[in-house]
């Protein structure tokens, strides 16, 4: 693996193994130079192809690409899942089959639990965070994770509470858009607000007249806390994890497509070895 992709820092089970890809390390040219994942971003076929089998050789374990479109769909994925699946979550409890989130600001959300028998990663844009467009108000993309990863510990040991499994499940946030880059208007705040007067506390007034500055990775912190979820590492809002401000590192859709087009696309992967 390229010395900077990160490899999370977390009390995971040995038999867990993560990453979370950087531009470094591909074949695509300028401007999805280099490690561009994403085959929709208008990068050449082959190199999206190249980069993707780099990837599996790197980690030892199949990436499965889902069509993320900012829900809240979680799919489950075996051996023969196909990539395209409609979705903006996966989990696994199956070796070798590596959940896989693509981003370009939005946060990636990983999951596993302290005996290492269940894997699952998140698409949490503010969209998908929010449950803009749920059937249930508030049950947002992480709530419809956890609900599925609740169900797949069950399946291992039926006898595992809900508050049981939520206290034996560590989550591990990777880089997103940061507090000083995420500008967003009032309807974002509203979708937060209206669930949670507490959300409130990840905005602050931006400079420019009726806009805001959206923490998402506290946001994120707190649907998980009210889940239960206490164990949660990585990401903590400092520009070290802003993929807006590390131009050389990470691809920024909003730092990049007005001005080249387009963007390429990271991975954050999660699987048992």
């Amino acid at each position: 693996m390229p010395q900077d992709w990160l490899v999370p820092d977390w009390p995971s089970p040995v038999r867990v193994r993560a990453v979370f890809t950087t531009r470094s390390g591909g074949v695509s040219a300028v401007p999805f130079n280099s490690f561009n994942l994403g085959d929709h971003v208008r990068d050449n076929p082959a190199a999206v192809a190249t980069n993707r089998v780099r990837l599996a050789d790197a980690m030892g374990a199949r990436p499965v690409f889902l069509k993320q479109v900012h829900g809240t769909a979680v799919a489950t994925l075996a051996a023969d899942t196909p990539d395209e699946i409609e979705a903006d979550a996966c989990i696994s409890t199956q070796p070798g089959v590596a959940c896989t989130i693509m981003v370009a600001d939005c946060l990636p959300v990983l999951f596993t639990n302290m005996l290492g028998t269940v894997v699952a990663a998140a698409h949490a844009g503010w969209r998908g965070l929010a449950g803009e467009g749920a059937e249930l108000a508030g049950q947002g993309v992480l709530e419809a994770t956890f609900k599925a990863f609740v169900k797949a510990v069950q399946g291992e040991d039926p006898t595992a509470s809900r508050g049981s499994v939520a206290a034996h499940t560590l989550v591990w946030l990777g880089p997103c858009i940061g507090p000083e880059a995420f500008e967003v208007g009032p309807e974002v705040l509203q979708a937060f607000v209206a669930q949670r007067a507490s959300a409130a506390a990840c905005f602050s007034p931006s400079s420019a007249p009726g806009k805001y500055r959206a923490n998402l990775q506290a946001l994120a912190r707190q649907r998980l806390l009210a889940l239960g979820i206490t164990k949660v590492s990585g990401n903590d809002g400092t520009p070290a994890w802003c993929t807006v401000s590390q131009d050389s590192r990470f691809f920024s859709h909003r730092r990049d497509a007005v001005q080249l087009g387009s963007t390429g696309r990271m991975a954050a992967c999660i699987w048992l070895n």
